[in-house]
């Protein structure tokens, strides 16, 4: 990865690569690391410079200071009320959490502290999320008098209908424990244990090999928006495509003969 912005402490986004991880920390803990455009642009940037470094099979997105992200940055979603300004905005937070999901590796969230609104949507539209203990997460939109209809697009596809319509409707505030129970977390554990527990996750990940993940995820995806008999019909196509690379000969062989598959990425 690009080594410009790494230990950078004036970048919006810090980007470090820890071996065949990227690690993106959200970079303005004075505002809870709102999303303003800046911190969009250099996401986005980071995210797509990962999609073209075949050196990177992970990537995880954390959050500098006390909390993970409080949503969009009010302030500058007031300071341009254009109708123009904020279709603009909403399209290009549309795009960043799309190509999470479209990204042809896992994401993980390392969340902590708080993950309100658009900064709920972005622990949703990780593949996977580790919060602490003290973590909390809420679509509160409501309360200001602006319905959560974006952050409400991941929401709902991660978990079900009625929780997401009760945080939605209420904009209460979930705790860890009950974000897990919900799905819209994986684990939760101690505050002290979060950055251990991410990085062992991403290490084991990151040890497959990446054309098997990169099909993976595509798949997951895609096929959860079809009916029953076009998922498997798409599914079936997918695991034939990858029954034919070299990896899956590769890992099949491996485990035949009791040894550790040497992945080539094809």
């Amino acid at each position: 990865m690009d080594a410009g912005s790494l230990h950078d402490e004036d970048a919006t986004l810090s980007v470090r690569a820890a071996g065949e991880v990227a690690w993106l920390t959200l970079n303005r803990p004075r505002a809870r690391n709102a999303l303003s455009v800046g911190l969009m642009t250099a996401l986005q940037d980071a995210i797509d410079a990962c999609a073209r470094d075949d050196a990177i099979r992970v990537v995880v997105i954390a959050g500098a200071g006390p909390s993970f992200c409080a949503g969009h940055d009010l302030r500058e979603l007031r300071a341009n009320p254009d109708r123009a300004a904020h279709e603009a905005l909403f399209a290009q937070c549309s795009r960043l959490m799309t190509s999470i999901v479209r990204l042809p590796k896992p994401v993980i969230a390392r969340v902590h502290g708080v993950a309100t609104a658009a900064g709920c949507q972005l622990v949703a539209s990780c593949d996977l999320a580790i919060a602490a203990e003290t973590a909390r997460f809420a679509t509160p939109g409501v309360n200001i008098g602006l319905f959560c209809s974006t952050p409400m697009v991941a929401l709902s596809r991660a978990v079900g209908r009625k929780a997401a319509m009760e945080m939605l409707l209420t904009g209460d505030m979930v705790d860890a424990a009950t974000a897990r129970a919900l799905g819209l977390v994986n684990r939760v554990v101690p505050d002290a244990d979060l950055d251990d527990t991410v990085a062992a996750l991403a290490a084991q990940i990151a040890g497959k090999s990446p054309l098997t993940l990169a099909i993976g995820k595509e798949a997951f995806y895609r096929q959860a928006e079809l009916p029953l008999d076009e998922a498997y019909a798409y599914a079936a196509a997918a695991m034939t495509r990858n029954m034919m690379a070299r990896d899956a000969a590769e890992g099949i062989d491996a485990f035949l003969e009791k040894r550790d598959p040497v992945w080539s990425g094809t």
